[in-house]
C-alpha cells in the first residue's frame, strides 16, 4: 500500500484552535509532505470520492432525509474562493448544491437583521450548501471600516455562535473554511487580472484599496477564529498561496463531512422484483 502523502488528518493539521495567524505561512502545505504534481493527481482521486459521496446525501434528500452540509468559504479577495467553488465543488452534481455569494447588502437586506439573508439561503435538506463570503462579513468589513459601533459588532460573535449551534442541531453539517492570501500573492493576482483581458471581469479598484487594512483585517480574522471556532463548528485555517493545496484541503475536509454522516443508498419504495416483471413484459 502507497504511504499517504499527509502525515496528519486534514481536520487536525488545519484546525484553528490556538493558532496566531501573525505566524501563519500562506504558502505552507500543513499535515501535506507532497508536492504540486502529486496534490494534482491526489485532488482527482478525491474528486470522485467527494462525488460519490455527495450523490448518496442528495439521494438521501430526495427521500426524506433533512441531513445537510455547509461550506463557508472566507478570506480575502483573490484568496481562491472563486476556484475552489469551480474546481472543488464542480466535481460534483450541481443539482445537489446550493451556491451564495454574499456582497454588500442589498437596500432591502440592509432594513433587515444581518442574518435574514443568511437565513434565506441556508441549504436544505440533501444539499451541500456553498456560502461565499458569509455572516462573517459583520465581523469583518463591518469591524474593520467601522461601519457599526464596537458594542454591536462585538455582540456578534455570541449571536453567530448560537445561530451556528442552532443550524447543527437542525441537522446540517458546517465546514468553515478562513482562506489566507500573503500580501505578495495577491498582489501578483490582481496584476494578472489587469494583465489579462478574459480577467478584467474579476478586477475591482476597491481591492488595491482594501490592502491598506491588511493590517486590520488580520486582527479582525484573528479575533472571529479566537470567538467562533467551537466543537460543533470549527473554523479551519487554509493558507492559499497554493491553489492546488487549497483545492485538495478543502475536498479532504468535505470528504471528512460527508463521511462522518454514514450515508448508504436509500432503500427503494416499491417491490424490486415486481417492477423488474413489470419492465420485462412491458
Amino acid at each position: 500500500m502507497a504511504t499517504s502523502p499527509w502525515s496528519e488528518p486534514v481536520t487536525q493539521a488545519l484546525r484553528a484552535d490556538g493558532i496566531e495567524l501573525a505566524a501563519l505561512h500562506p504558502s505552507a502545505t500543513p499535515g501535506f509532505s507532497g508536492g504540486k504534481t502529486e496534490g494534482t493527481r491526489l485532488l482527482a482521486e478525491r474528486s470522485r470520492v467527494l462525488s460519490n459521496l455527495q450523490e448518496k446525501l442528495f439521494a438521501n434528500g430526495r427521500s426524506g432525509d433533512a441531513r445537510s452540509v455547509l461550506l463557508v468559504l472566507q478570506g480575502m479577495d483573490t484568496a481562491g474562493k472563486g476556484g475552489i467553488v469551480r474546481h472543488v465543488i464542480g466535481s460534483v452534481d450541481p443539482q445537489g448544491v446550493d451556491h451564495a455569494a454574499f456582497g454588500v447588502p442589498t437596500a432591502e437586506e440592509q432594513r433587515h437583521h444581518y442574518l435574514w439573508r443568511i437565513r434565506k439561503r441556508l441549504p436544505r435538506g440533501g444539499q451541500i450548501g456553498v456560502f461565499d463570503r458569509s455572516h462573517y462579513e459583520d465581523v469583518l468589513v463591518v469591524r474593520v471600516h467601522n461601519l457599526v459601533p464596537p458594542e454591536v459588532w462585538s455582540a456578534r460573535y455570541d449571536e453567530i455562535n448560537e445561530f451556528e449551534r442552532e443550524l447543527v442541531d437542525a441537522g446540517t453539517t458546517l465546514v468553515k473554511v478562513a482562506m489566507f492570501v500573503s500580501l505578495d500573492e495577491q498582489k501578483r493576482r490582481l496584476a494578472e487580472r489587469l494583465n489579462r483581458r478574459d480577467k478584467y471581469w474579476k478586477f475591482n479598484p476597491a481591492d488595491i484599496d482594501e490592502r491598506a487594512f491588511w493590517p486590520a483585517y488580520r486582527d479582525a480574522y484573528q479575533a472571529m477564529l479566537d470567538r467562533t471556532s467551537t466543537d460543533y463548528a470549527p473554523w479551519y485555517v487554509l493558507p492559499a498561496d497554493r491553489k492546488w493545496f487549497s483545492r485538495l484541503a478543502v475536498t479532504e475536509l468535505l470528504i471528512d463531512a460527508l463521511s462522518g454522516l454514514d450515508l448508504d443508498w436509500p432503500p427503494a419504495r416499491f417491490d424490486v422484483e415486481e417492477q423488474k416483471r413489470r419492465l420485462a413484459a412491458s
